[in-house]
């Protein structure tokens, strides 16, 4: 079985593993196997709204923020910060939506 485990605080949480052995250990434990419904597809928000973050270190600077500020309060370092201001580095969700939020670009509560 190809099962993958994730852990929280070094403890198991969570096994995945492939469908089609979901559905036989379904069967195997006498379980009906659950229907899919067709469900509305998820579109991400578009990234658009967060567009603005292209010019980062304008909108740092407009505010009136250190780099080592804005950093620290989105939770990253500010060589991080840099590099994601130069171009070098493309941040994570989780973090254009902070950078978003703390610089008060529209569309930070996207769940992209």
């Amino acid at each position: 079985m190809d099962i993958q485990i994730i852990s929280r605080n070094g403890e198991p949480e969570y096994a995945v593993l492939p469908w089609d052995q979901y559905q036989a250990l379904l069967k195997a434990a006498g379980h009906q196997q659950p229907s899919l419904a067709p469900s509305p597809t998820v579109q991400a928000a578009p990234d658009q709204d967060l567009r603005p973050l292209a010019d980062l270190r304008g909108l740092r600077e407009a505010k009136g923020l250190a780099i080592e500020t804005l950093a620290r309060t989105v939770g990253i370092s500010p060589s991080y910060l840099g590099l994601i201001e130069s171009g070098e580095r493309q941040p994570d969700a989780a973090i254009r939506r902070s950078l978003a939020w703390e610089l008060g670009v529209a569309g930070w509560r996207d769940e992209s």
